[in-house]
C-alpha cells in the first residue's frame, strides 16, 4: 500500500519495505500468547531528497536511507517481545524510523495475514511524523 509520493520541488523521495514476513509474539488471544504467528509488515518512508529537484546525487551510500538496515530494524522490534496489539508494534516501528533525522515522515502496516481463515488479512497502517 504506497501512501507517499516522490516530490522534487520539497526535496523528498520514498524508501519503502513491502511485504516481510516475520514471526511475531503478538496478540491477545490465549492461542497468540503461546506462540508466535506470522505477521507482514510494511515500512514507507518520506525522506530527505538531498539531489531534488534536477539533480543527481553522488553515488555515495551515506547520503541515502538504508533499506537493509530498515529491515534488521523491524526484525529489532519484532523480536522485543510480546506485543498485545498491531497497534503497538506499528507504532514503535515508525518511532524507531524517526530516529533517522532524515525521515520526516513514516507509515507502517502491520497485516496478520493467519488471523482468519476466510480473509486474506487484517491489520493497521499507522503514520507518524516529525514533529
Amino acid at each position: 500500500m504506497m501512501g507517499y509520493a516522490p516530490d522534487a520541488e520539497r526535496r523528498r523521495r520514498v524508501v519503502f519495505v513491502r511485504g516481510l514476513e516475520l514471526m511475531a509474539r503478538l496478540g491477545i488471544h490465549p492461542h497468540e500468547k503461546a506462540a508466535p504467528q506470522r505477521i507482514r509488515l510494511d515500512v514507507e518512508l518520506l525522506v530527505e531528497d538531498d539531489a531534488a529537484p534536477a539533480g543527481v546525487g553522488p553515488d555515495a551510500f551515506g547520503r541515502v536511507i538504508d533499506y537493509q538496515r530498515l529491515v534488521e530494524l523491524a526484525r529489532l522490534v519484532v523480536a522485543e517481545g510480546h506485543v498485545l496489539l498491531v497497534e503497538t508494534l506499528a507504532e514503535r516501528m515508525a518511532a524507531a524510523a524517526l530516529e533517522d533525522p532524515r525521515v520526516e515522515r513514516a507509515r507502517v502496516t502491520v497485516e496478520k495475514p493467519d488471523a482468519f481463515p476466510d480473509v486474506a488479512g487484517v491489520g493497521v497502517v499507522v503514520e507518524r511524523r516529525r514533529p
